[in-house]
């Protein structure tokens, strides 16, 4: 059983960064690939970025690549989502979620899933 929980949302404008926290329970977290998640009012989740439990392959969105870095830091048990050069349109509900399938960017191999953290990018 793993638990998920983030931190470091907030309100920034268009341009600014924000760092998104993902802190885990349980002491098999380098087990887990981790991801993050998407979800904007009236749209479905969607994948943003994924990191391999060894922190070696990583993987990430179109939309977002070139300005998120996830990163993960298994001493602490936290992976990390570095977002810079926000746009209006990133802003949606942050997820993160562990898989013990592996990197992966389907959400259906993913089998916890953190409350969520809101990120709202002003214009």
């Amino acid at each position: 059983q793993v638990q998920l929980v983030e931190s470091g949302g907030g309100l920034v404008q268009a341009g600014g960064s924000l760092r998104l926290s993902c802190a885990a329970s349980g002491r098999t977290f380098s087990s887990y690939a981790m991801g993050w998640f998407r979800q904007a009012p009236g749209k479905e989740r969607e994948f943003v970025a994924a990191i391999s439990w060894s922190g070696g392959n990583t993987y990430y969105a179109d939309s977002v690549k070139g300005r998120f870095t996830i990163s993960r830091d298994n001493a602490k048990n936290t992976v990390y989502l570095q977002m810079n050069s926000l746009k209006p349109e990133d802003t949606a509900v942050y997820y993160c979620a562990a898989s013990l399938t592996g990197v992966t960017t389907l959400n259906y191999e993913y089998d916890y899933w953190g409350q969520g953290t809101q990120v709202t990018v002003s214009s």
